[in-house]
């Protein structure tokens, strides 16, 4: 397959969606790919090719405008349930079949993505470094010497040697950010919260967070924006959907360390590879500010040293206690320690925690992101395994104390080093900050011209971002106005960019009015008596959003809907008064499925 061949996200839907590249042709490519680049210990398990192939083939009844990720082949780390496949952590003898997919999983499915394999990862998510998995070692993807990097090392390789164009990994430590860079892609680590972690196998429960594998920032936000969202099977969902993305903002300050704070761990290349993607900053037009990173340091020291172990220890306590020689024996050495700790000292790391993370408060006061090393240097496979603790330790320099302080991370390959090894940043915001890290990384990332991934694929122009003039105001349709119907026109023409296809709370029922054109009114109704009706979610510019409502006409009205996954919105309502003339159809499920019966009657 050629370099011709559409590798991003954005192209592959683009292609899907123009018909010149059919879903069910992508994933036999994928099918084919992963045999030509025979690494088996990428996956630990993957769908039948025939079933994936086919449910591509299904996806041709949907409309692919509404589905933002249509026919994209996707790979998820083992320690996220999807339905069809056991459910691992790469330990066997932990492993369980799910009976539901993870929440990120379905909303990813959701969004036309179709699952094809489950991808191996250092056992329990423990490591930086890809190697502690009784199913092999996946091979990095641009020097097959290298580490993968870990956790999440199969998701990252897969993505990177341009078998899937998109992956789920998880980032605790530094499992999202580290493989990116060994890989030369890119390692959204969103908001915690932002992702639900319903459906994953905790590592340290109070700081999971299921993150993106993809070749350029904007095919990264684009599933992050399918995949955030409240969840009320999580107790640590927050409420934080994805903001629109910005252009480059004019007086951006980007954090850097004082200087003689950096560690490289004596690796000159990266150090001077680090300079080189400062100054590329600079030429950009962001102002450099210094900061004290020491706080940070000593933030990051508390995971593995502190109480944050006993996490980890309350996951497999009971492999460790009824079959311990199941666990990699580098994964039992650091898990066992959680078993000793006390009360009082996760309490005396709790008070010192909130100190520290008043202190990175400060720093943010003036700065709107730190740029740093993604990891200070890299290892080869032989290293690691001479040398286990202390180079994954090494690894997590700049990675481990993100979470404990509530940051975002979004990791930016940076350059390709003379010696054909990958340097990358990451960029650091605090939580919700996600979409301006996404806005300044993606202008970073195309300055640099890199090819993409393992293959070297040229980079395209970045796309336009869509206008908007103030804040964006996102709005439910539920009829005309949906996508492919009579009066979507009119959404158009106000610039309005469609989010998300959904559904109502399952407490409303729909009539078909008599109007011309043909409308649906939508009526809430007691708990339990109505149904779930499928909706648009559409976002107006706040100007645009006043033009649109000024022109409804009566009996249509706008209202607070409240969605399926508990989150409320602006959207079209019906007064009462117009229906005792009209068709319920609630049955139908929504205004599309009603049309479509009609128009073959």
């Amino acid at each position: 397959m050629g370099a011709e061949q559409p590798e991003t996200i954005a192209a592959i839907v683009a292609a899907h969606r123009a018909g010149t590249l059919t879903p069910a042709q992508t994933v036999a490519r994928t099918y084919q790919r992963i045999r030509d680049h025979n690494d088996p210990a990428v996956f630990i398990s993957l769908r039948d090719e025939k079933d994936a192939i086919a449910e591509a083939e299904r996806l041709a009844t949907k409309d692919a405008a509404s589905l933002p990720l249509y026919g994209v082949p996707v790979a998820v780390k083992d320690n996220i349930d999807a339905l069809g496949f056991p459910t691992t952590a790469a330990c066997p003898a932990f492993a369980y079949t799910p009976t539901r997919d993870s929440s990120a999983v379905e909303r990813l499915r959701a969004a036309g993505a179709i699952i094809i394999g489950k991808t191996n990862l250092d056992q329990f998510a423990t490591g930086l470094v890809g190697v502690r998995s009784p199913y092999g070692i996946p091979k990095n993807s641009i020097h097959e010497d290298l580490i993968p990097g870990g956790s999440s090392s199969g998701s990252a390789v897969a993505v990177g040697a341009g078998l899937v164009p998109l992956s789920l990994g998880t980032d605790t430590a530094g499992s999202g950010r580290v493989p990116a860079m060994l890989n030369n892609i890119v390692g959204l680590k969103p908001s915690l919260g932002m992702i639900s972690t319903a459906g994953l196998v905790p590592a340290c429960r109070t700081l999971d967070c299921i993150s993106v594998f993809a070749l350029t920032v904007d095919d990264a936000a684009l599933a992050l924006s399918v995949m955030a969202g409240p969840d009320q099977a999580d107790p640590f969902s927050r409420d934080r959907p994805l903001q629109q993305l910005t252009p480059f903002p004019a007086n951006l300050r980007l954090g850097v360390p004082r200087n003689g704070q950096l560690i490289f761990f004596g690796d000159k290349t990266a150090e001077a590879a680090y300079g080189d993607a400062l100054k590329r900053w600079s030429a950009l037009g962001a102002d450099l500010v210094e900061f004290d990173l020491e706080p940070f340091y000593e933030t990051a020291r508390l995971l593995y040293e502190g109480p944050w172990v006993a996490e980890r220890y309350l996951v497999i306590k009971d492999l460790l206690a009824s079959a311990p020689d199941a666990i990699h024996p580098v994964t039992r050495e650091i898990t066992a320690a959680g078993a000793r700790l006390t009360a009082a000292e996760t309490f005396c790391a709790l008070y010192r925690l909130q100190g520290l993370r008043k202190i990175a408060e400060r720093t943010f006061a003036n700065i709107d992101a730190l740029v740093l090393p993604t990891a200070p240097s890299a290892y080869t496979t032989a290293e690691v395994l001479a040398n286990p603790i202390e180079l994954n330790s090494r690894l997590g320099t700049y990675t481990n104390f993100v979470n404990l302080l509530d940051l975002c991370g979004l990791a930016v390959p940076a350059s390709m080093r003379a010696d054909g090894i990958p340097f990358g940043i990451t960029l650091l915001a605090p939580a919700g900050c996600d979409a301006l890290l996404a806005s300044i990384g993606r202008v970073f990332h195309a300055d640099t011209q890199l090819g993409l991934g393992a293959k070297n694929v040229a980079q395209a122009p970045l796309a336009p971002l869509p206008a908007s003039s103030g804040e964006e105001i996102p709005i439910a349709v539920v009829g005309a106005h949906l996508s492919g119907m009579a009066l979507n026109g009119e959404l158009k023409a106000l610039n309005g960019r469609l989010i998300e296809a959904t559904k109502t709370a399952p407490d409303y029922k729909l009539y078909a009015l008599k109007t011309t054109p043909p409308k649906p009114g939508m009526l809430r109704v007691e708990a339990g008596k109505g149904a779930a009706i499928e909706l648009e979610i559409w976002s107006l510019s706040s100007s645009a959003f006043g033009k649109f409502v000024n022109a409804i006409p009566s009996p249509m009205a706008i209202g607070t809907i409240r969605l399926t996954d508990g989150r409320s919105v602006k959207g079209f309502l019906v007064e009462p008064e117009a229906l005792p003339d009209a068709r319920d159809i609630t049955a139908y499920g929504g205004w599309r499925k009603y049309m479509a019966e009609a128009a073959t009657t």
